[in-house]
């Protein structure tokens, strides 16, 4: 059954549906009533010859300038084509899809001024999977994401290029093989088409997700470090996180609390002299806890800006109004994607130093130095925690928040910018390197438990077993990159959360 599009309800769960499962949408007949609302005003505004902004008029520094009924039409198309202007690697099939059906739901709200069948035309673009080629760079977030919209707008055009089955066609092509006509644009269509927030609100919705994933995973991994090392319980006890009721914090430290109970291995040392651990073990709850909740304000800023209109100007028939307003400044998710940028990656620090307690002989004295089988003749997991370093090191770097900076544009007409688009490709890389981070303490954990004669608890032992149907117990030293991508993988999808959620109630 298709997922009905109104512009203003659209959730997170059904974003994941359409870009990863490819399910089918359509438009609310409401919406429709809308759509073609605002259609009318528009062309009653150019009937008229009335100069508004972006239908009667050229663009940004442009603004004062008339244009003449019959130059409306390449007005527009020169708009999609003049803006064009992306660089870099193109984004991913899923990437383009979150963009393709974000731009749609703003269009569905109808106040972009866009004819009915011109949306349809993008909506079935997204529903036979031509999928326009956008290169990832050439936005500053501040009229939305002009060029690489532009370059998804191209594709309706029958220009650019677009992938179709797994193949790069011109867009010409690709709507021919997909049995779509291209759209030839009308008044203000281009601009309803590439003025908008919702590429770097795609890749934030995107990241956010991944990274709502590596917050369960990480507290999963913890719990089997902690537990190789032989961590003191007591500091996940619900008396202490009560006094200090953060939300996340008191999540995490059941997840871990959950996580241990019933470990052979975590019951042998309750009585050692061993009082304290390091604040990265005993802090897990605090730091993973922590980046619980700035996840929630990711959430909620990126719901939000899912179903609202970001284009320029916007239209209301019944006010007989079209404003002139600022809601394709991309701040507030410029903000969104750099808290989950430099949040996240304190997952992957506090993780690097727990792959440290695990390999570091100084640091611990019942395991082998690196966990190397013979060491002296194996290095072990030495040199996979040096890599684990790296990673942090390159997060650090790129935690810098992309939205503190700006730069003038279009003759400083556009003289404040957000940065946002750029701030969440950053996102993205922080999260990849994450998920490495977590993917190396998953290994080495492994390999400690492996070591102990007892057993941890059943949920990390359901966990360590389905490790080990993909990469073996370290037995001499061997080429661990292929090891270190495949923990990547595990660690990125949502296997290891469905293991233990057999077990114990993983929030």
């Amino acid at each position: 059954m298709a997922i009905i599009l109104n512009g203003n309800d659209l959730t997170l769960d059904q974003l994941e549906k359409i870009v990863f499962e490819n399910e089918q949408i359509e438009l609310n007949p409401d919406s429709i009533i809308k759509i073609n609302k605002c259609r009318d005003y528009v062309e009653k505004i150019v009937r008229e010859k009335r100069s508004v902004y972006g239908i009667t008029t050229g663009f940004g520094k442009f603004a004062n300038i008339r244009i003449s009924q019959e130059d409306i039409e390449e007005l527009q198309k020169n708009l999609i084509l003049s803006h064009s202007v992306g660089v870099g690697q193109i984004l991913s099939i899923p990437e383009i899809r979150a963009t393709m059906l974000l731009r749609i739901n703003v269009l569905v709200k109808g106040h972009s001024g866009i004819r009915l069948s011109t949306l349809q035309t993008l909506i079935d673009m997204l529903n036979k999977g031509v999928h326009p080629c956008i290169p990832e760079k050439g936005s500053v977030g501040a009229s939305g994401d002009l060029a690489p919209l532009s370059h998804l707008a191209l594709v309706l055009l029958g220009e650019g290029k677009a992938i179709y089955k797994n193949e790069i066609l011109s867009g010409k092509e690709a709507l021919q093989k997909a049995g779509i006509k291209p759209v030839v644009l009308k008044a203000k269509e281009g601009l309803a088409l590439n003025n908008g927030t919702q590429v770097m609100t795609a890749m934030g919705a995107l990241n956010l997700l991944r990274a709502e994933n590596l917050c369960q995973v990480a507290d999963i991994i913890a719990a089997m470090t902690i537990d190789a090392l032989k961590g003191t319980f007591s500091a996940f006890d619900e008396l202490v996180h009560k006094l200090r009721p953060h939300h996340g914090q008191m999540i995490s430290a059941r997840n871990l609390s959950s996580l241990m109970q019933n470990s052979e291995l975590n019951k042998s040392h309750t009585y050692c002299s061993n009082i304290q651990d390091a604040y990265s073990l005993r802090c897990t709850p605090q730091v993973n806890g922590a980046v619980r909740d700035a996840l929630e304000y990711v959430r909620k800023t990126i719901e939000i800006e899912m179903n609202s209109a970001t284009d320029n100007p916007l239209i209301f028939p019944d006010e007989d109004k079209v404003i002139s307003g600022g809601n394709f400044h991309g701040e507030p998710i410029a903000f969104a994607v750099d808290t989950l940028g430099f949040t996240v990656s304190e997952i992957a620090n506090i993780s690097d130093r727990r792959t440290e307690q695990m390999v570091n002989p100084a640091l611990n004295r019942d395991l082998k130095p690196f966990l190397a089988p013979r060491p002296g003749i194996d290095s072990g997991f030495m040199m996979a925690q040096v890599t684990s370093a790296a990673l942090v090191s390159e997060n650090k770097i790129l935690a810098h928040p992309a939205s503190v900076d700006s730069v003038p544009t279009s003759a400083n007409q556009e003289d404040h910018v957000s940065m946002g688009t750029i701030g969440a490709m950053k996102a993205r890389t922080i999260v990849d390197n994450v998920s490495y981070v977590l993917g190396i303490e998953l290994l080495v954990a492994c390999q400690a438990l492996d070591t102990r004669k007892l057993k941890s608890s059943d949920a990390i032992e359901a966990v360590k077993s389905e490790v080990r149907k993909q990469v073996k117990f370290l037995e001499k030293d061997r080429i661990m990159s292929d090891d270190i991508e495949k923990m990547k993988k595990l660690v990125d999808s949502e296997i290891i959360s469905k293991i233990v959620k057999n077990y114990i109630d993983l929030r």
